[in-house]
């Protein structure tokens, strides 16, 4: 992985394939479409098909950084909430924020994450895999995707899910699918959103969550990670 960290200023900085940064001034448009549920699914086995990316070593480039390098799509045309930083990834066509008092980390099988400090089960982690599917609404429509997903493939088989709601957004031209569900087993519970695009020839999945015990506090916090993801045209 490609991470650097930089301050906005016309001057110099650091410039890699991935960065991340703080703040910029201008919002991007987008358009959101909303189907809020409260659906319990059957118990299944996790589907082990899915192939993922291997992380891929550090290798930074240090250079001035000017407007025209940087795609106008990018977290860099947006305004980053306070106490929020922006991870950016030009290799991988993709982008989203994160508490900024959130560490790195490894996830296994994962492109990119971070995670709390203190609490290492909140965290966010970003992971793709090839297809030749253009478009998210090419997996077919957003509740009969959602539900085969956290059905299918994100509940383990001692655990009962829970969708709460279903998100469609529209930003730049680019569909996301985003769905927010509660995991339940005998002695613990998690609660996520996560976050699926399609674009550059692969299927991207972020997936933001906490601990279900602390998910109305930190609910709304993780909401805006969730909703921040970008696919970056490469």
């Amino acid at each position: 992985m490609v991470v650097s960290s930089c301050s906005l200023t016309w001057t110099s900085s650091y410039l890699s394939h991935k960065l991340n940064l703080p703040h910029s001034n201008h919002l991007l448009r987008n358009t959101t479409t909303s189907s809020s549920n409260n659906v319990s699914c059957a118990m299944e086995t996790t589907s082990s098909t899915e192939r993922h990316c291997q992380r891929r070593p550090l290798l930074l480039g240090i250079g001035a950084l000017t407007a025209n390098l940087l795609p106008a799509n990018s977290l860099l045309a947006e305004e980053i909430p306070d106490r929020y930083r922006s991870f950016v990834d030009y290799e991988d066509g993709y982008s989203y924020i994160y508490p900024s008092d959130w560490k790195e980390f490894d996830f296994r099988a994962h492109d990119s994450a971070f995670k709390d400090r203190y609490l290492q089960l909140q965290n966010v982690r970003v992971r793709f895999i090839p297809t030749e599917k253009k478009d998210v609404r090419d997996l077919g429509p957003m509740e009969e995707v959602i539900t085969d997903l956290v059905k299918h493939r994100y509940t383990a088989p001692n655990q009962r899910p829970t969708i709460y709601d279903m998100q469609e957004r529209t930003i730049d031209g680019k569909h996301y699918y985003t769905m927010e569900y509660v995991l339940t087993s005998r002695n613990y519970a998690s609660a996520s959103f996560t976050t699926l695009a399609i674009g550059n020839g692969r299927y991207y999945t972020l997936i933001v969550g906490a601990n279900e015990r602390r998910w109305k506090k930190v609910r709304d916090q993780l909401k805006v990670v969730a909703d921040s993801f970008r696919l970056l045209d490469i």
